[in-house]
């Protein structure tokens, strides 16, 4: 099929619910200031049914920008919708809190013009909106695969930009609320034959209390909503490993321990509850999950992994973790 002179370069899929407008127009002027020409690029913004219609705060940008409300259903859903409205040749999800940070940004776009070939470029984040990135480098060649079996991924979706040709059927899982970038990006980088890794930080993540995972840490439902999310992605990603060639099992195996350490800790800082500990301890070891696979991935990893497996350590982790998380 012949791509036609028309077909954008990239479409910024923008989620947005319940959050000032401002910030959804700082978004999209982050995307209006790159050197994409409007043919170039898509800029569609996915309202998941906010309380408030941001309209009137966005006929400014009148045809820069495709704006579709729908009946509040999740991220995920938004996400998916936007996904399959996405015309361009790449994709990149920017939550409406956040923005992209031109410079380093890009170099990102430089990276897709001249390597054809990229199914995938993934970059870095900040937390500073006046940091100044001068870590913009030739960014490294490699596969998804060997990227992820040799690295800890970032799990969030909106640190890669990707070529929409790679996604297939590959969704967004509507159920889960918290971690369903863990359980796409995984995939996402099994498809992904070439991938183009920088360290520039492009993305602004914005905190503040309305966030999601600011509530899922204040609220009690919101844990608990958390850690079964967390688990259900673990499991699914578990249960993929037994249909992938080696090297593919190999590299989300590696994933499927992480989350499950990352899943322990969350379990000891959101709970501080040695009986819940013990009671995700035991639902991993019927899982086959736990005790952590011997595995020297990282030294955090290393470290976690020995605690876990006595007494005496998860004693310790359940005492100092939810302190160094308070100091953070």
């Amino acid at each position: 099929m012949i791509e036609q002179k028309d077909t954008p370069l990239v479409s910024f899929v923008i989620t947005y619910y319940n959050l000032p407008v401002q910030m959804l127009c700082e978004c999209i002027d982050s995307i209006l200031a790159l050197s994409l020409r409007s043919f170039e690029r898509e800029i569609i913004v996915i309202d998941d049914g906010s309380e408030v219609c941001p309209m009137n705060g966005l006929m400014q940008y009148g045809d820069d920008i495709v704006y579709v409300r729908q009946k509040n259903q999740g991220v995920s859903t938004a996400r998916n919708r936007g996904m399959n409205m996405a015309a361009g040749k790449y994709i990149q999800f920017i939550d409406a809190d956040d923005y992209l940070i031109q410079t380093p940004y890009e170099h990102c776009l430089d990276i897709i013009r001249y390597h054809k070939d990229a199914d995938m470029v993934l970059f870095d984040f900040t937390h500073s909106a006046n940091q100044q990135d001068t870590n913009i480098q030739s960014p490294i060649k490699t596969s998804g695969t060997a990227y992820m079996r040799n690295h800890n991924i970032a799990g969030t979706v909106w640190c890669f930009l990707f070529r929409l040709g790679i996604v297939g059927k590959l969704t967004f899982s509507p159920d889960i609320k918290y971690g369903e970038d863990e359980e796409f990006t995984a995939q996402l980088l099994l498809r992904a034959e070439e991938v183009y890794v920088t360290k520039a930080k492009a993305y602004f993540y914005r905190r503040h209390k309305e966030s999601a995972i600011q509530q899922s840490h204040s609220e009690e439902k919101g844990k608990e909503k958390r850690l079964k999310d967390n688990l259900s992605v673990i499991l699914h990603l578990q249960n993929l490993c037994d249909k992938l060639p080696q090297n593919d099992r190999l590299a989300l195996q590696r994933r499927v321990a992480q989350l499950t350490m990352d899943y322990i800790y969350n379990t000891i800082t959101l709970t501080h509850s040695r009986q819940a500990l013990n009671n995700c301890l035991d639902e991993l070891s019927s899982k086959g999950l736990f005790p952590l696979p011997d595995r020297d991935y990282t030294k955090k990893y290393t470290w976690f992994r020995r605690m876990t497996n006595t007494a005496i350590g998860r004693t310790l982790l359940l005492h100092s973790l939810p302190l160094l998380k308070r100091e953070k």
